[in-house]
């Protein structure tokens, strides 16, 4: 039987959700093997002169550990 486990991250992109995302999971990557999905909790957006400046998420990535069996 295979265990999955969640982690929550944060990152954040000056282009866009989709590069904040791609972010998320690229560092977790660096540490997390088996990655198998990423979900987007919450986005946010700075603001700065009327104008977005910076995007953000809260992202929850699941990842597969090793079988315990």
């Amino acid at each position: 039987m295979a265990i999955v486990k969640i982690i929550e991250v944060i990152a954040s992109s000056p282009n866009s959700f989709d590069e904040a995302t791609k972010n998320a999971l690229s560092e977790a990557s660096k540490s997390v093997k088996n990655i198998k999905s990423i979900y987007i909790q919450e986005m946010k957006a700075n603001v700065e002169n009327n104008k977005i400046v910076s995007y953000g998420v809260n992202a929850k990535i699941s990842f597969e550990v090793n079988d315990i069996s």
